[in-house]
């Protein structure tokens, strides 16, 4: 297993392999064969960045059989998703201001499958491969804004406000997400834990189903979809979304 993350250190942008508390700083393509440097940071010397840019995220909704149970929905038979632009990404650590139009926001913490080849029309059985790994996301979203019309359920405008897309704070390579499980604090009291487990579609069948007319690009990010348990972010909390070897992702919402 291998733990990567982005990071800005006097000023300039880089990225390496997560070993503890110290950085491999390293060189080239993230998904292609990167090179070290020989160079090793201290952790507390850098400022977390992204651990990779999308070209896009991809937002899964009703993706788990708890909440399906819970709300009365009839599982899917292929994934229902939407687009999260670059507007709305961010690192851990970052402080998210909440825009005022955005009233009452949600936190939905889910594990967010990274993209390591360029993929099309693929099988369940070719995407395996094509997963580099998995990061933590936090998809936020305006909860009076998606329900604003109801002739029109605005997904893409509640959900696509500046900062409502944090992700991070490492990439992990190697995981099983089936033995996982996602964990939420809101101000460090845990307001949501749910089993992977308990996903409709696994993360291959995702990629797979994803990919047919829709190329997916290295570096792009798929948010599994949320369970049980998503809750208010009080204005001022320090949201923290934590899966067992990726880590903690923690943003501030003032």
């Amino acid at each position: 297993m291998a733990r990567w993350i982005g990071y800005s250190h006097d000023g300039r942008a880089g990225f390496g392999r997560l070993d503890g508390e110290e950085i491999a700083v390293h060189e080239g393509d993230l998904f292609d064969a990167p090179r070290p440097t020989g160079t090793v940071l201290a952790l507390g010397e850098v400022v977390l960045d992204l651990p990779c840019r999308p070209s896009k995220v991809i937002a899964l909704w009703n993706n788990f059989s708890a909440m399906a149970e819970k709300q009365g929905l009839t599982p899917p038979v292929a994934p229902l998703f939407l687009l999260k632009p670059a507007n709305t990404y961010r690192p851990s650590g970052a402080e998210i201001a909440v825009p005022d139009c955005a009233g009452r926001i949600l936190f939905e913490g889910e594990l967010g499958i990274v993209i390591g080849k360029r993929s099309r029309d693929l099988t369940p059985d070719q995407a395996a491969a094509h997963i580099f790994g998995y990061t933590c996301v936090n998809d936020v979203t305006a909860l009076e804004i998606l329900k604003a019309d109801p002739s029109f359920a605005q997904w893409t405008r509640s959900k696509g406000l500046d900062g409502f897309g944090p992700f991070g704070p490492a990439i992990a390579t190697g995981l099983d997400p089936e033995t996982l499980s996602v964990k939420v604090r809101v101000n460090g009291r845990e307001r949501q834990t749910y089993p992977l487990s308990d996903m409709i579609f696994r993360p291959h069948e995702i990629v797979a189903m994803i990919s047919r007319g829709m190329t997916l690009e290295p570096g792009d990010v798929i948010a599994c979809g949320t369970s049980n348990g998503s809750g208010p972010i009080p204005k001022g909390a320090t949201v923290e979304v934590e899966i067992e070897g990726i880590g903690i992702l923690s943003n501030r919402f003032s």
